[in-house]
């Protein structure tokens, strides 16, 4: 049978060189009209997508045949590209921003490798083609030239501008955020073009903040009609077939356990003592009985692929029809589940497990605030409150630290980041920024959902089913050679050939409490690939995993719903194998798609952190605190407050002397007096500037200091 699978196979051959259109049809024996007509779509949309390369010579072959790479290219703030490859395995790819040749930050392109890469560094290459453009929207602000109208993009890895013509629909004024549509995509010597489709606003007015980050970042504000009606007619309750069909849990004692602002409850837990060790229960909403595959919830979710936190404000995956009510597992009421019910020893090994369609009934809606509380001085209030289930949450406690124990006996990385939490009015004005706690109730459903997504992944993996793995590759020797020299400084290094994360976890270990452990853990984590979702499964560093994927949260993001498909399709009597490769072919598309989605949210959200932090600090401008030195870098030095707020002191507003920048010690000297700013300095600093749009902040150094 010829298919684009068939013809890739026949390139792959280590016989195979390249071969015209006409050589290519005589090896497949093409004679008939019709079978030339869908061979030459098949042979075009291969090569459409850079599965296959034409040469000038009109021959075709695959791309690494000829020296090019394909993937995602990211675009610096600084103007140049790093070409992240599709193939898993391949390292990444540095480009000049001349050689871009009006590659936008995020499109899919073919790169030539010109300069192969040495002593760890990058290669070097040219894009030469563009498969497809990830950007057809833009949120800008609307400039005025003498003899041009343009849209300077808001995102600085939108480096270029786009031309747009006067609209009599939209009048917007020098000044204004708007959306614009791409018409004209940037070449290597033609300028990027459009036209204005919304006028959102004035920076600060009344709802436009959100806007323009959902716009900027390609996020979706409102469901579609026929998507909402959907919602509501698949929406019902559970029914006694359905029930008759699965495993009945409802006198299983089980809780919820989330944060106090949480709706979309998707996993419940159960725990009870055995004589080998704990019977764990990780009990997960079954979204994909209420959305099936390609119906417009499926397609409206492989879109938005995640949902997205933003501080007051929820951007959802699902209508609130499934994410808040039917899907989400309410207290007291019946609820369809998938359930992965462990038999864990006291070393925090599983020794057995099953995994099962259930029904279940939820005991509690538990919060982290009353577990923590339960656990650290058992209140006689709430323990008479919670009666029985206070002894469940002691159970957990303890398995907890035998499964973390035995996590970080085989390597994982356990980062101690400081999280911000902001709380803010109805207007959404931030009140307070402070430090946001994290007790054993996080940790407890932190360690069993891992261990539940291990289980899960190594199960369908063991059976040879396509799965959606998250995948977190380790350190290529670029980053470890740049991170080494940091490392050196404070009389570390990462050693030997073999990365592994237990060379990781031994450096955390030693830092602990030192002045440069959060500097230092940030390096590390930048050092590392970000995680992503593939098809094959390529391990988790961070968790030092051999198989891991997202099983536990399928209200809120796609793969974990793509996960919980298999397992339907299994537990309901077996995959066919047709449906097994129809899944196949689709994993590569779904784990692309939820992979930029997942970065775009959590740029947005880390972006109106910043904003918010702002926005805080900006009434405290001339006010005096005291802060701790948290990175020095050649143009000043980051200090940090308690409450978590970040800011920068920079060289130049430090006038008592000439100061030299160590990259050996990481430090500023004085050039006369010898005075020395490190990493953990203890400082009194004024706040001198804040700059809300961009989300930055400015300290001086107090003369006294």
């Amino acid at each position: 049978m010829i298919n684009r699978d068939s013809i890739l196979d026949c390139m792959h051959k280590e016989s195979y060189k390249p071969l015209s259109y006409h050589e290519l049809k005589a090896v497949f024996g093409i004679k008939d009209v019709d079978e030339d007509i869908k061979f030459s779509k098949i042979v075009g949309k291969l090569e459409k997508e850079g599965e296959i390369v034409k040469t000038r010579a009109g021959k075709f072959g695959l791309p690494e045949m000829m020296n090019l790479v394909k993937g995602i290219i990211h675009i610096s703030k600084k103007g140049f590209g790093v070409l992240v490859p599709d193939k898993a395995g391949l390292g990444e790819v540095f480009v000049y921003g001349k050689k871009l040749n009006g590659a936008m930050h995020n499109d899919r392109v073919m790169v030539r490798i010109q300069e192969k890469g040495y002593n760890g560094q990058r290669p070097e290459g040219t894009v030469i083609r563009i498969l497809a453009r990830n950007t057809r929207e833009l949120v800008g602000t609307f400039t005025k030239g003498r003899h041009l109208l343009q849209v300077v993009p808001d995102d600085s890895r939108q480096i270029y501008p786009i031309y747009v013509k006067a609209s009599r629909k939209w009048k917007a004024k020098e000044g204004d955020k708007v959306l614009v549509r791409i018409s004209s995509w940037p070449e290597r010597d033609k300028v990027a073009e459009g036209k204005i489709v919304e006028v959102l606003g004035r920076k600060g007015e009344a709802g436009v903040d959100l806007k323009v980050l959902a716009k900027k970042h390609g996020l979706r504000l409102e469901f579609p009609d026929n998507v909402m009606e959907e919602a509501r007619n698949v929406a019902v309750e559970v029914n006694a077939e359905e029930i008759s069909r699965r495993r009945d849990l409802r006198e299983w004692r089980m809780v919820t356990i989330d944060g106090e602002d949480a709706k979309d409850l998707d996993d419940a837990v159960s725990i009870e003592k055995t004589s080998k060790g704990y019977k764990l229960g990780v009990h997960i909403a079954d979204v994909s009985h209420y959305v099936k595959e390609d119906c417009k919830l499926d397609r409206e979710a492989f879109k938005r692929g995640t949902s997205v936190y933003l501080i007051d404000k929820v951007l959802p995956m699902l209508p609130v029809e499934l994410s808040n009510n039917i899907c989400s597992l309410n207290p007291q009421v019946e609820r369809l589940a998938i359930s992965c019910i462990m038999d864990i020893d006291s070393w925090g090994q599983v020794v057995d497990y099953e995994i099962v369609k259930s029904v279940i009934q939820i005991n509690e809606r538990m919060t982290y605030s009353d577990v923590n509380r339960i656990l650290a001085d058992n209140p006689p209030a709430l323990k008479e409150r919670y009666g029985e289930l206070v002894e469940d949450f002691f159970l957990m406690k303890e398995l907890s630290d035998i499964l973390r124990r035995s996590r970080l006996n085989r390597g994982m990385l356990d980062f101690d980041f400081p999280e911000s939490k902001v709380i803010v009015d109805e207007e959404g004005f931030p009140l307070e920024v402070k430090r946001a706690e994290r007790g054993p109730g996080e940790m407890l459903i932190e360690d069993f959902m891992i261990k539940a997504n291990e289980v899960v992944a190594e199960h369908l993996h063991n059976l040879g089913l396509p799965v959606l793995y998250r995948v977190h590759e380790k350190p290529d020797e670029e980053a470890i050679s740049e991170l080494n020299k940091v490392l050196a400084v404070f009389g570390h290094k990462i050693k030997g050939h073999k990365v592994s994360p237990m060379l990781f976890q031994g450096i955390l270990a030693d830092i602990k409490g030192q002045p440069e452990e959060q500097m230092i853990s940030l390096m590390i984590l930048r050092s590392m690939k970000h995680a992503s979702y593939l098809p094959e499964p390529r391990g988790h560093f961070g968790l030092a995993s051999p198989y891991y994927c997202h099983f536990t949260s399928p209200i809120r993001r796609y793969p974990d719903l793509i996960v919980h498909r298999v397992l339907s399709s299994l537990l309901d009597g077996g995959m066919t194998t047709r449906k097994k490769s129809s899944l196949e072919k689709k994993m590569t598309i779904y784990g692309e798609q939820s992979s930029l989605q997942e970065m775009k949210a959590e740029e947005a959200e880390r972006e109106l952190l910043d904003v918010k932090k702002a926005q805080y600090m900006s009434q405290f401008v001339g006010d005096e605190f005291s802060a701790r030195i948290s990175s020095v870098q050649a143009f000043g030095f980051f200090v940090a407050l308690e409450n978590t707020v970040e800011g920068l002191v920079h060289i130049s507003s430090i006038a008592d002397d000439y100061y030299l920048f160590s990259d050996r010690t990481y430090t500023l000297r004085g050039r006369h007096s010898g005075r020395k700013f490190a990493i953990g300095d203890q400082v009194r600093v004024q706040l001198v500037r804040v700059d809300v749009d961009e989300g930055k902040i400015d300290f001086e150094l107090l003369q006294d200091e």
